[in-house]
């Protein structure tokens, strides 16, 4: 993942990037809407960002001069769904090859296709699917396991798209496609796969912390069944019984 600068042909950066810009352009709109409609939401977008700009920043060197990592794309993709993550995934690649050199300007589409577009869709499918197949459990369980398998989709996801990037930009003398595909996906699962379990048990973890602290956003935007958050008007109720309450204590006295 995170291919560097000059390792693909001028024509597949090319390719690549026309390819994820479509994503990107429709996700800006998206990221508009959501910003215009839900203007606290300004601070969950910022920690989804952040948190995909660090874990992808976790770098272990990998196969010809690539590296693996989380992707952290999962958590966005969950809150915000895929086109919002493809705006998101797309500046955090772009600050990374300015700031860090992890990636490139000329494979910034190739990197973006991978990260940006096809992990945070994959982690989203991976969510709703055992969201549904969970619909019996209890929240905590069901929210839990669904979040785990989006982070750990995305990250798996992502390193196959990159595979077959590299594949076809550097076809095995003897296997052609077929065989540098092979090559290159099992070279990254052997780092990968510990990386994408690691990955989704911190998501889990964030999560968990984001239902404490912001159970009312995850409500809104689908995270959360609106039968786990406290109903409507309770603490309302509350308080306004309290209140009639101590008035006729008062006044009895």
């Amino acid at each position: 993942m995170h291919i560097p600068e000059g390792l693909l042909p001028p024509l597949h950066a090319a390719a690549w990037t026309a390819a994820a810009a479509p994503f990107v352009v429709h996700g800006v709109r998206s990221l508009t809407r959501e910003v215009r409609a839900n203007p606290d939401t300004k601070l969950l977008l910022g920690a989804a960002g952040a948190f995909c700009f660090v874990l992808s920043a976790l770098k272990i060197p990998s196969a010809t001069g690539t590296s693996s990592h989380p992707v952290g794309v999962g958590l966005g993709a969950v809150l915000f769904r895929p086109p919002v993550m493809a705006v998101l995934g797309t500046i955090t690649l772009l600050f990374q090859a300015l700031l860090l050199a992890h990636g490139g300007l000329s494979t910034l589409g190739a990197n973006a296709f991978s990260l940006a577009v096809v992990g945070p869709w994959v982690a989203y499918g991976a969510f709703r699917l055992v969201r549904s197949l969970t619909a019996r459990s209890s929240e905590g369980l069901s929210l839990s396991a669904s979040v785990f398998a989006a982070a750990f989709s995305a990250s798996l996801g992502t390193y196959t798209v990159t595979s077959l990037q590299l594949a076809l930009a550097h076809p095995d003398p003897e296997g052609g496609i077929v065989g540098a595909f092979v090559k290159y996906a099992t070279i990254f699962s052997l780092t990968q796969i510990p990386i994408a379990v690691i990955e989704g048990l911190i998501t889990v973890a964030v999560v968990r912390i984001l239902t404490s602290v912001s159970r009312g956003d995850l409500v809104r935007l689908g995270v959360l069944r609106p039968s786990a958050a406290p109903p409507s008007g309770t603490r309302t109720a509350t308080t306004t019984a309290t209140t009639a309450e101590d008035r006729e204590k008062g006044s009895t006295e």
